[in-house]
């Protein structure tokens, strides 16, 4: 039980990641603080995951959201040991698509939500000695053309958790660390591909110029790596930026067929 009795909050943790780090959460003795926008599947998580669980339901675009995240945590739980900032606009869009009106409601969401959270929460986390855990992508690094403000969104990320785990330790006890992750098969992105054109069984047929398993990540790898950063293991490190992805150069982008 490596998170015993610590109270964490997730962000997104109604599905993908951040329901997998959610579950993994719980499992490792924890005391998580559910967070979406979609009360039923709130609601189904909870009702599976049991007592150690408390849903709150809401909306990060909205900068009032991050007070009422904090609230409701220390409502259920009476504390806050740690953060995870997993939540993520992410949609489509290249130089002739993104206009000021998506740029500014993805950096919303991706970058002055996890900020306004931390902000909301600080002097909980400090009671605690607390740590937070931003989780970004490979795409901080170079991005894809699709994925423009996306990627600018989650370069702009790593530079906030940078900043905060080197002065959040010195001015009131609280690291943070970051993890940049890869191409992870999330319920969400298997529906993208389908949306594509790619056949039902198109994960199994990846191409190795790709992906050099020729496997994706689950969600439960990103999560099982997520217990030690929120645990007292990791300490003292903070401002860590950590590649959980299969290249040795962090945000390559291979050319090729994407199936083999």
């Amino acid at each position: 039980m490596r998170l015993q009795s610590k109270t964490i909050i997730v962000t997104g943790s109604t599905t993908g990641i951040g329901k997998a780090i959610a579950t993994r959460f719980v499992q490792e003795g924890g005391q998580v603080l559910v967070h979406g926008r979609d009360e039923e599947r709130g609601r189904e998580l909870v009702a599976k995951l049991g007592p150690n669980t408390a849903l709150h339901v809401d909306d990060l675009a909205d900068p009032e959201c991050a007070p009422r995240l904090v609230a409701a945590c220390v409502k259920a739980f009476g504390k806050i040991d740690g953060i995870v900032n997993n939540a993520a606009y992410v949609t489509r869009s290249d130089i002739n698509s993104t206009d000021a009106k998506l740029f500014d409601a993805i950096m919303a969401v991706n970058v002055r939500a996890p900020l306004l959270v931390v902000k909301a929460a600080l002097s909980e986390l400090s009671k605690q000695q607390g740590v937070v855990l931003n989780i970004g992508s490979v795409n901080a690094y170079v991005g894809e053309g699709n994925l423009l403000a996306y990627a600018v969104s989650k370069g702009a990320l790593q530079t906030l958790s940078r900043n905060l785990g080197d002065w959040l330790p010195r001015t009131h006890g609280v690291r943070c660390n970051h993890f940049n992750v890869g191409w992870t098969l999330t319920e969400n992105e298997y529906e993208y591909k389908i949306k594509d054109g790619l056949p039902a069984d198109w994960p199994e047929k990846v191409s190795k110029k790709i992906l050099p398993t020729g496997k994706l990540m689950k969600p439960e790898v990103v999560a099982g790596a997520a217990v030690y950063y929120m645990s007292d293991e990791s300490r003292p490190i903070s401002s860590c930026v950590a590649d959980i992805e299969q290249y040795a150069v962090g945000g390559h982008v291979p050319e090729g067929k994407l199936m083999e």
